[in-house]
């Protein structure tokens, strides 16, 4: 009997071991996971960005079109803006003359075409139906609807004098934008955002890591210029300032 007791002693001490070492695994299990996902939320992004560059565009068509999704939509729509800015900077094409030479020789084209193939007995020309979607349009506009609002947000708080930083950053944005304008023209400024949209998103989703790494050096370094121009000369501009100048009235 005694023999019996130990044997089932011995095997209640073996079971509580191995529950014993599953709860170790599992609690340092959830430990590591616990590490991993405190790593990643340290992970820094450029502009704060939380989503993938494919959402941040939309996540649909025009998303793929900026990212070379698909490369032939993409080229062709590059090419077609670089095509449009030789013709009407470097060569000083008009619009409407354009328009109006493309489209008689296009509709001349086709219509004698298809008047062709009722003579000689063969099918007429395929010409697709074009049309633009609807969710394309909608997506485009929403997307535009909110960065516009956002970008009234930001003004409106700076006019109301709540964020010096920022009043900072916008008047040297403008002043930028001034510079540029009066070296090129609209249309130019125009093909130079598209390039720059074909561009800059695709490099910088497929080198992201090192642009997000070098981004938040960068920012450390701006936030400690900040500091010390806060410290030496915009606190003291401040404090000459009435505090209840820039008070929201009721």
């Amino acid at each position: 009997m005694a023999e019996e007791h130990k044997h089932e002693e011995s095997i209640m001490e073996k079971i509580a071991e191995k529950i014993h070492g599953h709860d170790g695994s599992s609690s340092s299990d959830s430990d590591d996971e616990k590490k991993a996902s405190s790593i990643k939320t340290k992970i820094f992004r450029l502009f704060g960005r939380e989503k993938p560059v494919h959402k941040v565009f939309g996540g649909g068509k025009p998303a793929d079109i900026f990212l070379w999704r698909n490369k032939k939509v993409s080229g062709g729509v590059l090419g077609a803006a670089t095509l449009s800015w030789i013709l009407f900077e470097l060569l000083q094409y008009n619009l409407l003359t354009l328009f109006g030479h493309v489209s008689i020789l296009a509709l001349a084209v086709l219509f004698l075409w298809s008047s062709a193939t009722t003579f000689i007995h063969k099918k007429p020309p395929h010409i697709p139906e074009v049309h633009i979607p609807e969710e394309v349009v909608l997506q485009l506009a929403s997307g535009l609807r909110i960065e516009i609002n956002r970008g009234f947000t930001i003004l409106r708080n700076i006019a109301l004098g709540r964020d010096l930083k920022k009043f900072l950053m916008v008047v040297a944005g403008l002043w930028v934008l001034s510079k540029v304008g009066s070296s090129c023209n609209f249309l130019t400024l125009i093909y130079i955002a598209t390039v720059v949209l074909f561009t800059i998103p695709v490099l910088y989703e497929k080198y992201e890591d090192k642009v997000d790494d070098f981004g938040e050096k960068a920012m450390k370094e701006i936030k400690k210029q900040y500091a010390v121009l806060d410290e030496k000369v915009l606190s003291k501009v401040m404090s000459k300032i009435p505090k209840g100048a820039f008070k929201k009235k009721d």
